[in-house]
């Protein structure tokens, strides 16, 4: 993570400065969750391998991991897929997937870099709605970047970005 040009970032009562490299790896890899605009599946591992990554990585076995990464893919329309390779899904599948890796070890926050950008406008709500339905019965919050109002306008308070500075708060609801 960056360093911040002024105030300080809190987390769960802890000031991110005051956290070592394996503090800030550790602190991503088990309360963070990140779905990219392109999803960035890993080719060589299964739809349920790649969901299940996040876990893994946090140490839990196979066994278990696998058992999470399949119930939300369940929950997400997706259970099928399991065994398929990301080269066999189709584009708003993956999006799918990648939401799923992002929820599976029900971070504190998710972040997510134009979730719904590379799909076409039904993929696009489909994507959102499963999204945002998974994170908020998780009470997973979710930080999400976007260039779409309509996306935008889903979420429960919205800010505006300016060439790398956070300019203004345009809503937000009670």
């Amino acid at each position: 993570m960056l360093p911040v040009a002024r105030g300080e970032v809190r987390f769960e009562g802890r000031l991110l400065a005051d956290l070592d490299d394996e503090e800030l790896s550790e602190l991503r890899r088990e309360r963070f969750g990140f779905v990219f605009q392109y999803g960035e599946l890993l080719p060589e591992l299964t739809v349920e391998e790649n969901t299940a990554l996040p876990l893994r990585l946090a140490g839990q076995r196979k066994k278990e991991a696998h058992a999470a990464a399949g119930e939300v893919l369940g929950r997400l329309g997706l259970a099928d897929l399991r065994e398929r390779r990301p080269s066999q899904v189709s584009g708003g599948q993956s999006q799918r997937i990648a939401v799923a890796r992002a929820l599976v070890h029900r971070p504190a926050v998710v972040f997510a870099d134009e979730p719904t950008g590379s799909l076409d406008s039904s993929n696009a709500t489909a994507v959102l709605d499963e999204f945002l339905t998974l994170a908020r019965s998780q009470g997973t919050a979710v930080v999400l970047v976007t260039h779409d109002s309509e996306v935008a306008d889903r979420a429960d308070s919205r800010y505006t970005m300016r060439d790398g500075t956070l300019s203004a708060q345009v809503r937000e609801v009670s």
